[in-house]
């Protein structure tokens, strides 16, 4: 229903389920607020978002009255609602006033500074002086976070940060002890947060008490300049925005998308720029008498060149890495057919997804955004807390709401933010859901809308595509006979440049080997493009070249190194778990000598003899849409219709008795950077220690 309102002497009709700050706010009038946010619940605390109703003896604070509450006119006339009137203007200065009682004059030296929301309204909604001459209250700093820097003499207890955490993260560790001006916000038990996803509490944060600790003190908003990006710590695909100062990355803030990450962030996305500084490959090397040593472009690459041509063409292969991109994977593959290799693969960590099998068999079909419809989940071999924070924060939301009743769990039994139903750690428990003998077979026909999300832990193995094929044939049952726009498998990805790779078909052709096959000792070549996670040690003594930004695994076991770019320094398109294609937008220059890395692979192609037939970022990508066409259509996702599941299902396979075991062991030490990071360093040390405290109190 609707509702008419006169606001500010304007006519509107509006639902009668909003707020009465959302009504003025579709009005155009501006309203302060400090404690109200749109993705927490009500809270009221800070009453700055006050507003005059007519009829209402006093000012009413809007974040907290809906439409449908203000009490009827007798002459059934609308309502008028006042945001700037006299009365609405002093109340909202007796409010600031009252606000800045005990805040300290920080500002100068406050990282908040320049971007406070404090700050902002003192200047707009202030009366610019003060009648309180009392000394300041003063709070004791607590360390809660090694990501968190407080200083809670400035808090004017709003409590976003205690809903965000209760709410969104679903970790209860912060809230408010002692009355009056005793009041605080802190940990419980004097603990330190240990989730994934704290560090948006400083976004939420409107005033200086919560800030980035890494971050310290190292620069001002207005000094930097600011990049609208995509994250590739995981496979979401992350909108973020990349503030750079002098050629370095700064910080890494999160960017508002409803359809991916919402405005949230994880910890490792956010923290791991120190990781983009620290053991950078700035130049190309060569391993001589058993040392790496540096190289100019021209002696590097023609050695791979030569090395290239002289060998067997069906032993040379070539790995991509979770961070690469789709340009630099293209345009390798391309270079490694036009060789007459069919040895690549972009799936280092044992998939057995297959591009062949139709794009629904290894994307997350019902979309990040789909999950808000969803009323039953089955996972299968995942831990979407590690893999994934941000999309399990929307898991939890639907979970919130009490209408996702039913989320069964087949693998690790590990802590969630939600509760879970574990059915079993293994293919039997599967093999009992798919011939529908098991009762959770019965909730996801029950259901309306099922999902079923299958992670790394259960296609990375052996018997992965029987894994799989029974996963697609749970997914044919649950849905069949309900919408036919609702496609309930999902794959779930803990890498950034899976999808893409297999929309490249970046796979073995007819023939080829491999990640696996391509590491055997009888290769002549071998080409690591950032992959890192492999075992490099069985690859015997292959002659190793590896392109990458990071001195890391693959680095050492190099013969040469060419130094590439890392995410925030070249644009690129990355896919995410869901199909959707987003380009990164450069935030940076690489250091010393580095290159992008698809102009390395283009100038590679010249000493190999293969010389690649584009010369500029443009032809390549020209090139690039016509083989994969759904890398051109940017942030939208197709529907998938079930029946493109018929194929994956008819497979089988002998099953392997183990049970499904976790993709990631250290949330925060995934990839090369995050590796380099000593901020992730502190924090995987941190959590082992927890972990170690947590098992002796248990035994």
């Amino acid at each position: 229903m609707t509702k008419k309102l006169i606001i500010d002497g304007q006519e509107i009709e509006v639902e009668d389920h909003l707020t009465l700050l959302q009504a003025c706010e579709q009005a155009g009038a501006e309203i302060p607020r400090f404690c109200y946010h749109e993705r927490l619940s009500i809270a009221g605390n800070c009453r700055m978002c006050l507003v005059e109703a007519q009829g209402v003896p006093k000012p009413v604070a809007s974040c907290a009255m809906g439409v449908s509450d203000l009490p009827p006119n007798r002459d059934g006339s609308p309502k008028q609602i006042s945001t700037k009137s006299p009365l609405v203007k002093k109340a909202r200065e007796g409010v600031m006033e009252f606000l800045l009682i005990n805040h300290p004059l920080d500002c100068p030296i406050c990282d908040q500074g320049g971007e406070c929301d404090l700050q902002d309204q003192a200047m707009a909604f202030g009366m610019g002086g003060s009648r309180f001459h009392e000394n300041k209250r003063a709070v004791e700093e607590k360390n809660i976070s090694p990501l968190i820097k407080t200083m809670m003499t400035r808090c004017i207890h709003c409590t976003r940060c205690v809903r965000y955490m209760t709410e969104v993260a679903g970790v209860e560790e912060l809230g408010l002890i002692s009355r009056g001006e005793d009041a605080e916000i802190t940990t419980y038990l004097e603990q330190g947060i240990l989730s994934e996803m704290s560090a948006n509490v400083v976004d939420l944060c409107p005033v200086g008490a919560l800030t980035h600790r890494p971050w310290a003190f190292n620069a001002r908003p207005w000094e930097m300049r600011k990049t609208e990006t995509i994250d590739a710590m995981d496979a979401v695909g992350s909108a973020i925005r990349v503030d750079t100062r002098g050629g370095a990355v700064m910080r890494i803030l999160p960017r508002n998308n409803d359809a991916v990450n919402e405005e949230w962030i994880s910890d490792k996305t956010r923290h791991v720029a120190d990781g983009l500084k620290i053991q950078r490959l700035d130049t190309p090397y060569i391993r001589k008498n058993g040392r790496l040593e540096p190289a100019s472009w021209d002696e590097a690459l023609t050695l791979v060149g030569e090395k290239l041509k002289a060998a067997d063409p069906t032993r040379i292969g070539a790995i991509a890495g979770d961070l690469a991109g789709a340009e630099e994977m293209f345009a390798l593959k391309d270079l490694f057919t036009r060789l007459g290799s069919k040895n690549f693969d972009c799936r280092q960590a044992g998939d057995k997804l297959d591009p062949k099998l139709g794009r629904a068999s290894y994307v997350f079909n019902t979309t990040i955004n789909g999950i808000e419809e969803a009323d039953a989940i089955l996972i299968i071999g995942s831990n979407p807390r590690i893999e994934a924070p941000v999309l399990n924060a929307r898991i939890r939301k639907r979970w919130r709401t009490g209408q996702l009743k039913h989320i069964g769990l087949i693998g690790a039994n590990a802590p969630l933010t939600y509760p879970v139903t574990h059915l079993g750690a293994g293919t039997d428990t599967l093999a009992e859901v798919a011939s529908g003998k098991h009762s959770f077979a019965q909730v996801l026909r029950a259901a309306d809308k099922p999902m079923i999300i299958l992670g790394q832990g259960a296609f990375a193995r052996v018997d992965g595509l029987a894994v799989l094929a029974l996963a697609a044939q749970i997914a044919l049952s649950a849905c069949e006979g309900k919408d036919a726009a609702w496609n309930g498998f999902n794959v779930l990805h803990t890498a950034a440049a899976r999808v893409a790779g297999l929309d490249l078909g970046f796979v073995p052709a007819e023939g080829g080997r491999d990640a696996a096959g391509i590491l055997r000792p009888d290769m002549q070549v071998v080409y690591l493009l950032g992959a890192d996670e492999c075992d490099l040690g069985a690859s015997g003594g292959a002659f190793t070249v590896y392109q990458g930004s990071h001195g890391d695994h693959g680095a050492a076991r190099a013969d040469v190194i060419l130094p590439g770019s890392a995410y925030t320094e070249k644009s690129v398109t990355y896919v995410n778990t869901e199909g959707r294609a987003q380009q990164t937008i450069k935030a940076a220059f690489a250091p010393g000598e580095a290159k992008e890395d698809w102009t390395i692979i283009r100038a590679l192609s010249a000493r190999a003899g293969k010389t690649l037939p584009y010369d500029d970022l443009t032809a390549l990508r020209a090139a690039m849409y016509k083989t994969a066409p759904q890398l051109a259509a940017h942030d939208t996702v197709e529907a998938r219709a079930m029946s493109g599941l018929g194929m994956l299902a008819k497979l089988s396979g002998a099953l392997s008795p183990e049970p499904f075991a976790a993709a990631i062991e250290d949330f925060y030490l995934t990839n090369p950077i995050a590796r380099a990071s000593v901020v992730m360093a502190g924090m995987s040390a941190l959590k082992a220690n927890a972990q170690k405290s947590a098992l002796k109190a248990a035994e």
